[in-house]
């Protein structure tokens, strides 16, 4: 990994300003993400409520997405973004509003999380297809891709650990506040930028047309299909976890939302820790390697925390499920942003959003439903074991998926005919 690697993208001024608004924002959205998830357990007290939330707000973008991608490659992605970012701060300014008022309830929070799951289908397909369009440089897109994962998981690690300390002073409401107000640092980045891209080709298709032809594309590639799922799976078995950590902070260390705060921030350390390897990186070959030793790792880390009774033990295990979970859903992203035909782009990385979104919530309801008739060990253990398979089956593919690979990713340009592995 090189160091002056990692600074290549803010030498574009476009993404100079797109990280500052996005980093402000991104931890106001998990200071949110922290409040709504004890926000649920104190109305509730139930597991089950915690999956159910979760899966309810992602639902509207696991059957949008693909009706998403296809305007994001009909429209301009920046007008798209400013959209969907007005949009996300009326919601949180909304969910503010009910509970600091104390009128908010389980059936208010849902509501509003499937209208946050609404913006999402139109929002993470436009911010997927947006790395082409900030980076100067081709070979410049995977440092890009791998500082936006960075970029996230920061604000994983800052939001949820700012997030527990707002909700032990104040309460939920001013994390929902202080989120709502956030996205107008977005919104002025967004404004200062300057992108010359060209307009978007008119489309002949209907909008049910050019979809059918994304899910033909996407699906009808090995490589692509594998790496658009394999996400997916991660989300469902590698990152549910999260959906248990309030009954952990609770329950299994006595602890309050500070607790729940550090115990999300240590799989975020971990997770800043891979995205930042992966943004030094100089080049794809071997990064088949990382994704079968991120599935590997998660599982392993994932056991020893379903059956660690120590705070301090738990947190270092967090470390490396986030490590591990990062160096996959990154890596594929990688991938799959290098294979992918540029006309293509949005319908392709709505389809790896649909997977991505769509795998945590429902990860988190079958964690949460197994964790209500057995216990929370039990439900943790099988999430690690399920990514231990994943990783194994990876490493049988690997073979098969490199041959086939190589070929589109030298007609993209993002190899040489001399970088012959993946």
């Amino acid at each position: 990994m090189s160091f002056s690697r990692l600074l290549t993208p803010f030498a574009s001024r476009n993404y100079r300003l797109f990280f500052g608004g996005q980093i402000i924002s991104l931890i106001g959205s998990w200071m949110t993400t922290t409040a709504t998830v004890w926000l649920v357990y104190s109305l509730t007290g139930s597991p089950l409520w915690l999956g159910l939330v979760a899966l309810t707000g992602q639902l509207p973008a696991i059957l949008l997405s693909p009706f998403a991608g296809v305007w994001v490659d009909r429209l301009p992605r920046l007008k798209l973004l400013a959209v969907t970012q007005v949009a996300s701060m009326v919601q949180s300014l909304l969910l503010a509003g009910f509970t600091l008022t104390g009128h908010i309830n389980i059936w208010i929070l849902t509501s509003l999380s499937i209208v946050q799951g609404i913006i999402t289908a139109f929002d993470l397909p436009t911010r997927q297809s947006l790395p082409v369009l900030l980076v100067e440089k081709r070979e410049h897109l995977a440092g890009l891709i791998g500082m936006n994962a960075s970029m996230f998981n920061l604000a994983r690690l800052v939001g949820p650990a700012i997030g527990g300390m707002v909700i032990a002073a104040w309460g939920t409401g001013f994390c929902f506040l202080i989120d709502g107000l956030s996205y107008l640092a977005v919104l002025a980045a967004l404004a200062f930028m300057r992108v010359n891209a060209a307009p978007p080709a008119p489309r002949t298709n209907s909008v049910w047309g050019e979809m059918k032809l994304g899910f033909r594309y996407a699906f009808g590639s090995l490589p692509l299909a594998t790496h658009i799922l394999f996400p997916c799976l991660m989300g469902i078995f590698g990152l549910s976890y999260a959906v248990l950590i309030p009954v952990y902070a609770s329950h299994v260390f006595g602890g309050d939302a500070r607790t729940l705060g550090w115990l999300m921030s240590s799989s975020a350390a971990g997770a800043v820790l891979a995205a930042l390897y992966l943004a030094g990186r100089r080049e794809l070959r071997g990064i088949g390697h990382v994704i079968l030793f991120g599935a590997l790792i998660a599982g392993i880390t994932l056991i020893l925390f379903a059956f660690s009774r120590n705070q301090w033990l738990s947190m270092a295990c967090l470390l490396f499920t986030g490590l591990g979970s990062i160096l996959v859903m990154a890596a594929n992203n990688t991938l799959v942003q290098n294979l992918v035909e540029e006309d293509k782009r949005g319908r392709v990385m709505s389809l790896y959003a649909m997977g991505f979104t769509g795998g945590m919530p429902l990860g988190a309801l079958l964690t949460g439903t197994v964790a209500d008739w057995t216990n929370i060990t039990i439900a943790t253990c099988l999430n690690g074991l399920a990514c231990i398979v994943m990783g194994l089956v990876f490493a049988r593919m690997l073979p098969a998926l490199r041959r086939e690979a190589r070929p589109m990713l030298e007609r993209s340009g993002a190899i040489t005919p001399l970088e012959i592995r993946q």
